[in-house]
């Protein structure tokens, strides 16, 4: 199924279904992170394994703000700080945090640390909204395959198995850059 209709898309992924949908750089699988059948699915169209683990995608600070609660004020501030001062064609900035019990074992993997990144691309927010909290966001692309940088690249790859949300990929030109709060160490440029 194509939908133009975020309220339709929301409605598949609270029913259970895997979503591809434009992102900031590059289109994105996504599924409602609590629900273990659809994440198992999105590793099973990646071939990707478990211990991985995921990007959460937020529309607002809001969604995560209990995320944080753990890191210094200071910290924090940076993070905030980091997701608020993005212009629409920076890339945007993944940070790990310290998971918590309220995220689930399968989207951290291996991970002590849950990785989260606050868009600025309106239809991903508008997706998160819609959805009630924020999403898996992982790259449309089976592993070791570029990722999907068009809705037909992306049924190249996953064809009826999934839902598609029309619309244009942001303006960023490659993925996000990945930051370990606690570390302050790069993961990816």
């Amino acid at each position: 199924m194509i939908t133009s209709s975020v309220a339709q898309a929301a409605q598949l992924l609270k029913q259970g279904q895997v979503l591809a949908y434009p992102t900031e750089a590059v289109w994105g699988l996504g599924c409602d992170p609590f629900n273990e059948d659809a994440f198992s699915q999105i590793l099973a169209l990646k071939q990707r394994p478990i211990e991985k683990g995921v990007i959460l995608l937020a529309s607002s600070i809001a969604q995560i703000e209990q995320l944080l609660s753990p890191l210094d004020a200071a910290m924090q501030q940076r993070i905030i700080e980091s997701w608020r001062n993005r212009k629409e064609q920076d890339q945007g900035i993944t940070w790990l945090l310290p998971s918590q019990a309220s995220i689930p074992h399968w989207i951290t993997g291996q991970h002590p640390s849950v990785a989260v990144r606050v868009t600025q691309h309106p239809l991903c927010q508008e997706l998160c909204n819609q959805l009630g909290h924020f999403i898996v966001s992982t790259s449309a692309n089976p592993a070791g395959l570029e990722p999907a940088r068009s809705r037909q690249q992306a049924q190249d790859y996953f064809a009826n198995q999934i839902s598609y949300l029309e619309g244009h990929l942001g303006s960023s030109a490659q993925p996000s850059k990945i930051i370990d709060a606690l570390t302050g160490k790069v993961i990816r440029e």
